[in-house]
């Protein structure tokens, strides 16, 4: 069926795809580098110098809301969670990963290849999708704890951030309050693109094709999750 067809079936079948168009848009409409930084941004941290609350704040908040893989991630986690309690306790153990090893990371000085932590990042949107779709029930018989893989997800997401922190050399002057500041600035645009998303999941989820699109929303994120991985890959092949 073409595009245009689909489109024509109704407001229901467009809600799906333009959802799903929304998620495969952060993988192509984006440069390929999930924690690239913008190179005036990346200018400004590695001149910066001293205590700058409200520029990390809204540098770590930029970075969620344009960070395509966490976002997808996200989409992925809150997907079949409707109750406010629920969804609660992921993003915290999210958060708590990722600002873990964030933080960690840069005040260490560890960090690995940002090519094989961003692969890594790429497969947690492809297990979560293969979550959703039941994939580990059928093929293993089993089911992974969900709660401890989002906390290890987000480890990785912190350590591919800090790996690139590490990269600009930010000055050790007020350094440690300035990544208080860019976490802070990180939870806020997270809530701020979590709310987004339920906004648009709530509309979604009250249409009767939901349940009908959940298995090719889903195929759809692996999709993009392989496609994550693959430009990493291709990107340390020829590094």
């Amino acid at each position: 069926m073409s595009l245009f067809a689909t489109m024509q079936r109704g407001p229901r079948n467009r809600l799906f795809l333009a959802l799903s168009l929304f998620a495969l848009s952060f993988c192509f409409g984006v440069d390929a580098f999930a924690h690239n930084v913008a190179e005036g941004d990346k200018g400004y941290i590695q001149e910066s110098s001293g205590v700058l609350f409200f520029p990390f704040l809204y540098l770590g908040a930029k970075h969620m809301v344009t960070g395509y893989d966490h976002l997808l991630f996200l989409f992925g986690v809150i997907f079949f969670l409707y109750r406010m309690k629920h969804i609660a306790i992921y993003v915290t153990l999210f958060a708590v990963g990722h600002s873990t090893t964030m933080l960690f990371g840069v005040l260490t000085g560890i960090s690995a290849n940002a090519y094989i932590i961003d692969a890594i990042i790429g497969l947690s949107v492809v297990y979560k999708a293969l979550d959703n779709l039941g994939a580990f029930q059928r093929w293993f018989g089993v089911q992974p704890n969900t709660k401890a893989a989002t906390l290890v997800f987000g480890f990785f997401h912190g350590f591919g951030l800090a790996t690139k922190i590490i990269e600009f050399e930010i000055s050790p002057d007020g350094l440690l309050a300035n990544l208080i500041a860019f976490n802070i600035g990180v939870e806020i645009g997270q809530l701020l693109a979590l709310a987004a998303i339920l906004i648009l999941m709530g509309f979604w989820r009250r249409t009767s094709s939901f349940m009908r699109h959940a298995f090719a929303a889903n195929t759809i994120l692996m999709a993009a999750g392989f496609v994550l991985v693959g430009y990493q890959l291709v990107g340390f092949a020829v590094a």
